[in-house]
């Protein structure tokens, strides 16, 4: 399965607790910060909640 990397380019200050939940769901802790993830139906679904605070690229 393929492999995706998401960075954090936003804060989650001021967001709702449903968004800062997805984020730290993904394994992510503050700004710029890059975690690796299979590109399953549910991890996509994730970032695309959150896709306006982050960054996503193939790995």
């Amino acid at each position: 399965m393929a492999k995706i990397k998401v960075t954090q380019v936003k804060s989650t200050i001021d967001r709702p607790k449903r968004q800062k939940e997805t984020i730290k769901a993904l394994g992510l802790r503050k700004i710029n910060h890059t975690v690796e993830h299979e590109a399953t139906p549910q991890i996509l679904g994730m970032v695309a909640k959150v896709a306006h605070l982050v960054k996503v690229e193939n790995a």
